[in-house]
């Protein structure tokens, strides 16, 4: 394989080329389930700088390659096999999709002979990813970087997002390009791509600074493309400079932190009725980076205007909100203006807010003898150092972690509040140790969503990862349970393990210890014998899941 920056060789073939490709473009691994056509790609990753991660099942691979793409700043990079490996891999691309991140997804496919006709495994793999893919094609060898090229182009610009690569069985082996050609060869379909960005119409700005400057009680609504944008700082100091209320998504924690005194809370999770305390007074909401895809604006924006500060227009119910101003472009440019303006003389109460933020946070205060969700997540924040990652399943707990774990940076609580896929949580910790190995790392899983990814425990062990995974074990989908309780429907359909009772838990699971608990004293110790390990280890805490119930019940969903 050559060095970074030197062109193909005349022996250079399509997969030392491409492999190549990714380690030029700071992507130094990929994650999956190889086949038979990967192998001269696992042997060019064998000689070269970019690592193949193996895992148990290609979904748990493509949401490695998500996380690993939030940590990194890099595309995720993954691969699946011809049929079955695709769809289990499509529930990670999926992922990358409705969680905006760029994502190179590969799959074995047919020779070109061979397209149409009927084969064992084979299905349309081009028609499967096309919906859920901002482009997808088959790889041509005499185009290998310019197709890799353009498809690195489509998966980061405007809203990112992932591309999909066929890959025909037979092209591995055979002699690359060493020259520049035209994309040929290709059934590229592409999404439209958003702007790239470049600085909002002057117009829009203007329009802005109006807006802003008539309102009494305008509050910030911070979303995902905040933590995209990298502008956390620049959102804490407009909400300083103007003393103005901020509440986040769930995906956004951490842009501004439980501590400063302009937050107000995290939409759509525990206690959302108490976060609308604050915003439902706000006669102006000023977007950033807000996306819907974790929670519509028709859902709780109070009656008032709406500035959407991002790179693309708010999607929202014109007929319901007429007054929307888009201010379409590079989002730091528009803060950069807000932070121009005279501070605004804002109507908003903040030691109200002060009270509000206090009494919120007080419900997720442990109760004596309990021991239940509030108490397993404050016992792991207080063990996890502040710079440690946290990372979660979807489930009941994932409303708790969204509003009461304290998150004082973006990316440091790591969730999937746009594809919610079960599953995620296990997989994204390893991802996570893999891309910041000096950091602790901890997952919280519940039973349904740990045993999708179990396998994924022998991963843990054979990377060697020092990471401690919570299992709050209920015995029951809990987060269905109370859905059925919201609409006085009987429980149904959610036992895990028939009539429960706390089983004797296995001492290891594929080589990973496996610690019990069962109150708050025994989950400490355990919490302290897990972080001393050298390698993974799993803490089962057998908890009451009647803590969920006066917390999360009034939410949103």
């Amino acid at each position: 394989m050559n060095k970074p920056g030197e062109t193909s060789s005349l022996n250079q073939t399509v997969a030392d080329e491409l492999i190549c490709w990714l380690r030029d473009h700071g992507i130094r691994h990929v994650f999956g389930t190889p086949s038979g056509a990967w192998l001269p790609y696992l042997d060019a990753m064998r000689t070269g700088d970019v690592e193949f991660v193996l895992a148990s099942n290609e979904g748990a691979a493509g949401f490695m390659a998500v996380v690993y793409s939030w940590l990194k700043g890099v595309p995720g990079a993954c691969y699946a096999t011809i049929g079955p490996g695709a769809t289990n891999l499509s529930t990670g691309v999926g992922c990358a999709l409705l969680n905006r991140t760029p994502m190179v997804a590969f799959t074995t496919e047919l020779p070109g002979n061979m397209t149409g006709r009927i084969v064992q495994m084979a299905i349309d793999q081009q028609k499967l990813f096309t919906p859920i893919t901002k482009m997808t094609t088959r790889l041509d060898p005499a185009a290998v970087r310019d197709t890799m090229d353009h498809a690195l182009s489509v998966a980061t610009s405007g809203l990112p997002g992932p591309v999909h690569i066929g890959l025909p069985e037979d092209i591995g082996v055979l002699p690359a390009s060493t020259g520049t050609t035209e994309q040929t060869g290709t059934t590229a379909q592409t999404r439209t791509t958003e702007q790239t960005g470049g600085a909002p119409p002057e117009a829009a700005i203007l329009a802005m600074e109006k807006a802003f400057r008539n309102a009494q009680k305008p509050v910030l609504a911070i979303g995902l493309g905040a933590v995209r944008t990298g502008c956390s700082n620049l959102i804490r100091a407009v909400a300083s400079r103007h003393r103005v209320p901020v509440v986040l998504t769930p995906m956004a924690k951490g842009v501004v932190p439980e501590d400063h005194p302009s937050y107000a809370g995290v939409l759509f999770h525990a206690l959302s009725d108490h976060v609308a305390m604050t915003h439902r007074q706000a006669d102006l909401v000023v977007a950033v980076g807000y996306d819907p895809v974790e929670f519509n604006f028709e859902s709780w924006m109070p009656e008032a205007g709406l500035i959407n500060i991002d790179v693309q227009p708010a999607d929202i119910d014109r007929a319901a909100f007429p007054e929307v101003l888009n201010v379409t472009g590079t989002i730091s440019v528009a803060l950069e203006r807000m932070m121009e303006l005279e501070p605004l003389q804002s109507a908003w109460d903040f030691d109200a807010l002060a009270e509000r933020r206090s009494a919120m946070f007080a419900r997720f205060t442990p109760a004596e003898g309990a021991f239940g969700p509030v108490e397993v997540l404050h016992a792991l924040r207080n063990h996890l150092p502040q710079d440690g990652i946290m990372t979660c399943d979807v489930g009941a707990h994932t409303h708790l972690i969204g509003q009461m774990w304290q998150t004082p940076e973006p990316r440091m609580q790591l969730m999937d509040n746009g594809w919610s896929s079960m599953g995620f949580g296990v997989p994204a910790a390893i991802a996570a140790k893999i891309a910041r190995p000096d950091v602790e790392v901890a997952c919280v899983t519940g039973d349904g969503g740990f045993l999708m990814m179990a396998g994924e425990m022998a991963t843990a062990r054979r990377l060697g990862s020092r990471i401690v995974f919570v299992l709050l074990s209920d015995g029951s989908l809990e987060l269905i349970n109370i859905k059925q309780k919201r609409k006085a429907l009987s429980s149904y359909g959610t036992s895990l393990v028939g009539r429960y009772t706390p089983p004797g838990p296995p001492s290891e699971i594929f080589g990973v210890p496996v610690i019990p608990a069962y109150e708050t004293a025994g989950f400490n110790q355990a919490l302290k014998t897990a972080f001393a390990e050298d390698g993974p280890s799993i803490v089962q805490a057998f908890i009451d899941p009647s803590g969920y119930d006066d917390l999360i019940m009034k939410s949103h969903r």
